[in-house]
C-alpha cells in the first residue's frame, strides 16, 4: 500500500476479470499531489462532477483486457465517501433524468416483458428517479444506495429506498424479476462480485440490465486522453467484450447489447461542455441563458454508452 496522505491510502488490486496482476500503463495518474494537510475532497464522486481527465493511473490487463483503475483508494475508503457525498447540483436536471430513464425503460421491456407487478430492483439509484419512472409504468420498484443523501432524497418523494449496498442490503433470494444497473458497475470496487450479488437476489430467467461506458467505441477512439470519462471516480472502463466475458463468468446468458444516450437539459449540458473546454463552454453557457433555453432538453447519443441485458437461465 502507499500512503498519499494521512487519510488517504492506495491500494494495489488485481484484475476483476481475470485475477491477474500484469498490466500496462494506458493512461499514467493525472491527479495532483496532496498536501498532507489538505481536507479530503469528495466532489470528484458526485454524480454531477466536473472533474474531467483528472484520475489516478488507468491500466490495461495484459491477458484480458479489462481497463481499470490501480493503485486507488480502497473499497472502504470508496464506500464512505458515496455515503457521505451530496449532489445538489442533481436535483436541477431531473427532467433530463426524468426523459432519460422513460427512453432506457422501452427497450428494456423487449427483454423483460410486461411490469403486471412484478419486482424490480435498481442498484446505485440515487435520488431513485429510475425507481419512479418504473413504478409509474407499474413495476414493484425499489431501489438500493449508500448515499445517506440520495436516499433521503428519494425517501422524501415516497419511494421504498434501501440505505447501504446491495451486498449488504439483505434482499431474499430470487426476490426480483429485474436488476438494473444504470451508470454503476463502473464506480464499484469489486464489479464481478456485485455481479454475483445480482445473481443472488435474481429469480430463475431474471433479467439483468448494466449500462455503462464503451472504452472500445469510436468516440473513445478518437477523443483518446481526453474522453471526458476518464474520471476519478471511474474505477473500471468496460468494452461490450470484457463487459460480455464478465456477465457470462458469473452465470449469465447476455441477450443484447446497444449504444445508448440520454438527454440533457441545454443549461447542464453547457456547464458539463465548460467544465471539459471552458473555452467553449462558457460563451455556450452565456447563450444558452440569453435566450432561456437552459431547459430545453436535448438528445444525446456519440456512442460510447451501452446497455447490456442478460438473463439468468432458468433453473
Amino acid at each position: 500500500m502507499t500512503a498519499l496522505s494521512p487519510s488517504v491510502t492506495l491500494e494495489a488490486v488485481r484484475c476483476d476479470l481475470c485475477g491477474a496482476d500484469d498490466y500496462i500503463v494506458h493512461i499514467p495518474s493525472t491527479l495532483p499531489p496532496k498536501p498532507a494537510a489538505q481536507s479530503e475532497d469528495w466532489s470528484p464522486y458526485a454524480c454531477t462532477s466536473g472533474g474531467y481527465g483528472c484520475h489516478g493511473p488507468i491500466v490495461r490487463c495484459k491477458h484480458c483486457g479489462l481497463v481499470y483503475t490501480t493503485p486507488r483508494r480502497n473499497g472502504g475508503d470508496v464506500l464512505k465517501i458515496y455515503e457521505a457525498v451530496e449532489d445538489p447540483l442533481y436535483l436541477e436536471e431531473r427532467q433530463g433524468r426524468i426523459l432519460t430513464f422513460e427512453h432506457h425503460l422501452r427497450p428494456m421491456t423487449r427483454f423483460t416483458g410486461p411490469a403486471e407487478g412484478r419486482r424490480l430492483l435498481d442498484v446505485g439509484a440515487y435520488t431513485g428517479v429510475f425507481v419512479e419512472i418504473a413504478r409509474r409504468h407499474g413495476w414493484d420498484a425499489c431501489g438500493v444506495d449508500p448515499g445517506a443523501w440520495a436516499v433521503a432524497q428519494a425517501r422524501a418523494q415516497g419511494l421504498p429506498m434501501h440505505l447501504g449496498t446491495l451486498e449488504e442490503a439483505g434482499f431474499p433470494p430470487a426476490h426480483f424479476s429485474v436488476v438494473t444497473m444504470w451508470d454503476v458497475i463502473e464506480h464499484v470496487p469489486a464489479p464481478q462480485q456485485t455481479l454475483r450479488a445480482a445473481w443472488d437476489v435474481l429469480e430463475p430467467g431474471g433479467i439483468l440490465v448494466v449500462h455503462t461506458m464503451d472504452i472500445d467505441s469510436l468516440f473513445s477512439r478518437l477523443m483518446g486522453r481526453r474522453w471526458p470519462w476518464y474520471m476519478e471516480m471511474h474505477l473500471f472502463y468496460f468494452s461490450r467484450r470484457t463487459l460480455r466475458q464478465m456477465l457470462q463468468q458469473v452465470g449469465f446468458e447476455v441477450l443484447g447489447m446497444g449504444a445508448q444516450g440520454r438527454y440533457l437539459q441545454a443549461g447542464y449540458l453547457a456547464s458539463r461542455v465548460t467544465a471539459l473546454l471552458p473555452w467553449l463552454g462558457r460563451p455556450i453557457e452565456a447563450l444558452t441563458n440569453e435566450l432561456k433555453l437552459r431547459a430545453l432538453p436535448l438528445r444525446i447519443n456519440l456512442g460510447d454508452l451501452f446497455t447490456t441485458y442478460a438473463q439468468k437461465p432458468k433453473r
